[in-house]
């Protein structure tokens, strides 16, 4: 028989044993810095406003990886003292955004072949 919970109100829920806890996991300073950096990069050099999800169209998995280690060094550089192109919080706005996108095409990959 499985476990309820029964709030003070008398409303009743079932656990939160083994669940997901999102609000737990990610940090809302980090996410909104994370939301300043897409927002700023819509903008690309011909002067056109990309699409906030145009990344899910499918960029190569190579792309990812080599952007990925160009940002890794800019953070590298920050951890160690020295200047980046772009600072550190950038560097890691954008390690987060390749790391995210890279595993996006893994999964969708996967998702084909099941």
């Amino acid at each position: 028989m499985a476990e309820i919970r029964v709030f003070e109100t008398g409303a009743t829920r079932d656990t939160d044993k083994g669940k997901h806890d999102p609000e737990a996991y990610l940090s809302p300073r980090a996410l909104e810095r994370y939301f300043e950096y897409m927002t700023k990069h819509r903008h690309q050099a011909d002067g056109q406003l990309r699409d906030g999800d145009n990344w899910q169209r499918g960029v190569p998995l190579t792309s990812y990886a080599k952007s990925m280690w160009r940002h890794f060094f800019d953070f590298w550089k920050e951890h160690r003292g020295l200047p980046s192109r772009e600072g550190i919080e950038d560097a890691l706005c954008a390690i987060i955004f390749n790391a995210m996108g890279y595993l996006h095409e893994i999964i969708k990959a996967k998702e084909k072949n099941v």
